[in-house]
């Protein structure tokens, strides 16, 4: 009797999923457990598995599809068995599924390229390539297709990646055009290989060479979808729908600098080792919040709701994109739980396992671009969350002491974005303020 594999629901608020890529065709015989596809939500990605043995007899739907949940994307059975009544009244299995790749007939979409780049190559999406190989081939500027794969029929995974020579894909097609050898390490950023470090003519001749060469050169459509198009709406939506503010201030880090440099030496058996400067923001911005309701809270249109409790959202950067995890109750843990609980919620998010209710509910959002470099920023809002908190760097500043001189003390910056529409700029500032305090006398506010 054939089996249905329905799309399952991950998570209460995850209404559906999308296709990713099929690891299996019609026809292939599986077994119960076996991958058959990969689905993401706007939050996580995960694999569909086998619900029972046998031939897969029909997929319902291709690659790129959105599919409600509990719906059946496949079926698996005994050869020959009739399954028209099990196909979904809406299968879109004649639809040809959207990808990177660029048609004969299309030009593709023009992105300024890089100085480094003497060709004119146009790379393809890479299908048999998972999307961690994805990721991790951008970053290092490689083109997966170019690589062995050692994963399932031979697809392209991340360790095929990983173990990969970072070479533009200028200089990869240079060297083979011109039969160059490619070396070990080149001048770009991290060692990696561009079209320069082949350059066999002087440097008076650049000019010539590059005229010869097709203009623009590389360039890479990339569809905007999954996480990258929730992402794009919700940031559009917040800045369209909502009166945002930003006010910028900075605050004295030599507390929480002490602070954490006694966590480091503290013995193992306390437990405070792995307490992060952005570990205690987040709890400083508990305690704060806890005195200003009015930033934690929602922007209803007709209704603002101040909650008791803190939900706090963190911003995570993922190969996948931005998330945002949500500690909840975060008011009601102390610091080293809140830390533990900060660091299983980011791990999840990277690996890519996060629970897609885990990224909901926030009341506040924190956002630290401080090891970045960043010195002030305007962090846009999480709507309909009325305030969000970005941390910038920590650079000395000068203070003037109490014989009319100046010494340089360590600063935190501080950028505090709100919605004007349901809060003043006074609360806001006074929010800065309080902030400033907590942080500047850190142990104070835990014994708070």
């Amino acid at each position: 009797m054939a089996t249905e594999v329905l799309m399952p629901r991950q998570g209460q608020s995850v209404e559906s999923c999308i296709i990713i890529e099929w690891s299996v065709n019609e026809g292939d015989v599986v077994t119960a457990g076996q991958a058959l596809c990969e689905v993401e939500t706007d939050k996580a990605t995960f694999e569909v598995e086998a619900t029972a043995a046998g031939t897969v007899l029909g997929i319902f739907y291709p690659a790129d599809s959105d599919v409600e949940v509990l719906k059946p994307i496949a079926v698996i059975g005994e050869p020959g068995e009739d399954i028209s009544a099990l196909r979904p009244a809406d299968e879109s299995s004649d639809e040809k599924p959207e990808t990177g790749k660029v048609k004969p007939e299309e030009k593709p979409v023009v992105q300024e390229a890089p100085v480094s780049s003497f060709t004119s190559q146009v790379s393809n999406s890479s299908a048999g390539v998972s999307p961690r190989a994805k990721n991790l081939a951008a970053e290092k500027n490689l083109d997966p297709t170019t690589l062995a794969g050692t994963g399932p029929n031979g697809r392209v995974i991340e360790r095929d990646v990983a173990a990969a020579q970072a070479v533009t894909p200028a200089a990869a097609a240079k060297a083979a055009a011109e039969g160059l050898t490619i070396p070990a390490e080149g001048s770009g950023m991290g060692g990696r290989v561009v079209a320069a470090d082949l350059m066999s003519v002087a440097p008076e001749a650049v000019g010539e060479v590059v005229a010869s060469m097709d203009f623009p050169g590389n360039a890479t459509e990339i569809p905007v979808k999954g996480v990258r198009k929730v992402v794009a709406g919700r940031m559009m939506a917040s800045l369209q729908n909502t009166a945002q503010l930003t006010l910028n201030t900075s605050a004295d880090a030599r507390s929480i600098l002490g602070y954490r440099s006694k966590c480091k030496n503290a013995p193992e058996e306390a437990g405070v080792g792995g307490i992060s400067i952005n570990d205690v923001v987040l709890y400083a911005t508990v305690k704060t919040l806890g005195e200003f309701s009015e930033l934690n809270a929602h922007m209803l249109g007709t209704k603002i709701v101040e909650f008791d409790n803190v939900h706090l959202g963190f911003a995570v950067d993922t190969p996948r994109g931005l998330m945002v995890p949500v500690i909840r109750y975060a008011n009601l843990m102390t610091l080293k739980q809140l830390s533990a609980e900060a660091k299983r919620l980011a791990m999840a998010c990277i690996e890519g396992t996060i629970d897609p209710d885990a990224l909901s509910g926030g009341t506040f959002t924190v956002t630290n671009l401080g090891a970045m470099g960043i010195e002030s920023f305007t962090p846009v809002l999480n709507a309909p969350e009325v305030g969000i908190l970005g941390v910038c760097n920590i650079q000395p500043k000068s203070v003037m002491n109490k014989d009319g001189g100046a010494d340089f003390v360590p600063h935190m910056g501080l950028s505090l974005t709100f919605d004007h529409a349901a809060a003043d700029g006074a609360p806001a500032a006074r929010f800065l303020a309080s902030m400033r305090i907590k942080l500047a006398a850190f142990e104070l506010t835990l014994a708070g």
